[in-house]
């Protein structure tokens, strides 16, 4: 059975990813963690903990936290009926990124869908800025981020950005393996040619993931360097009918870079498609 967190801010957004979610492990046996956190709008460990804590205002908002978690679970029942799914609803006051990692370590989560944006809803920035967080929070396992429009459908062409300039293991990229063969689907692995030519470590690196990916129909699709990396993405997307784009986290790598680029007019994450953030 698959341990599924849905963090949600009742945004659109969040809704849109918590649907995504549901038809994408339609076939699994899973439980479902809605998850709601609250705090002040100016957040000091300490306010929390002596001023607020078990105040007037912690009732207010942890009130509203219930009620839309209630609601939004009456939404999510009327629309799907997969007898396999279950729900249990998490209202917390607590920082997000606190606890998703407690409810990750304690439930023992395999995944976490989230949206690609929050209630702000700003169009010029890669990631929202929660996003962000999750991801630089947890480490153990995979990140969905649904874009607000996005209506499931099949992910069959899966792409894999990469410099070669990290090594990669077989536990890394074993999420990806599992869902390339859940859906039948095709990896399609990016290189931005940066330099002229690969060094030996990066050789090696593409061997090893070749090596990796061997089980699975596979391409690799040389990019020529536009202005930026989010140029390259959104060329890469549309040239090949790219549907979901799957990224390793590591610290100053790819993902990273991606998310401080100077803001981006069209592609600039509000990323078209779905973005699967595997854990190092």
């Amino acid at each position: 059975m698959k341990r599924i967190l849905l963090p949600t801010d009742f945004s659109k957004n969040s809704l849109n990813a918590i649907k995504y979610a549901v038809e994408f492990f339609k076939d699994e046996e899973c439980i479902f963690y809605l998850l709601n956190t609250y705090t002040p709008a100016i957040v000091h460990s300490r306010f929390m903990a002596t001023t607020i804590h078990g105040g007037l205002l912690e009732d207010n908002v942890r009130t509203d936290s219930e009620k839309g978690l209630e609601e939004l679970l009456d939404e999510i029942n009327a629309y799907y009926k997969y007898p396999q799914h279950s729900f249990r609803s998490v209202s917390s006051f607590n920082l997000l990124t606190e606890e998703i990692k407690e409810l990750v370590e304690c439930e023992d989560i395999d995944f976490i869908v989230t949206g690609t944006k929050g209630a702000s809803g700003f169009e010029e920035v890669f990631l929202g800025s929660n996003t962000v967080r999750i991801i630089k929070a947890v480490r153990t396992c995979p990140i969905l981020a649904v874009p607000e429009n996005f209506e499931y459908i099949k992910p069959t062409r899966i792409g894999f950005p990469t410099d070669f300039k990290r090594n990669f293991s077989a536990e890394v990229i074993a999420p990806l393996m599992q869902l390339t063969a859940k859906f039948g689907a095709t990896i399609n692995i990016m290189h931005i040619n940066e330099e002229e030519q690969l060094n030996k470590y990066q050789h090696s690196n593409k061997d090893i993931l070749l090596d990796y990916v061997s089980s699975v129909p596979h391409f690799i699709r040389s990019m020529p360097y536009f202005a930026s990396k989010s140029d390259v993405i959104e060329f890469f997307i549309k040239e090949y009918g790219i549907q979901m784009l799957s990224l390793v986290y590591y610290r100053h790598g790819f993902l990273e870079e991606l998310v401080r680029e100077p803001v981006v007019k069209r592609i600039a994450f509000h990323t078209p498609i779905p973005l699967l953030v595997l854990p190092d």
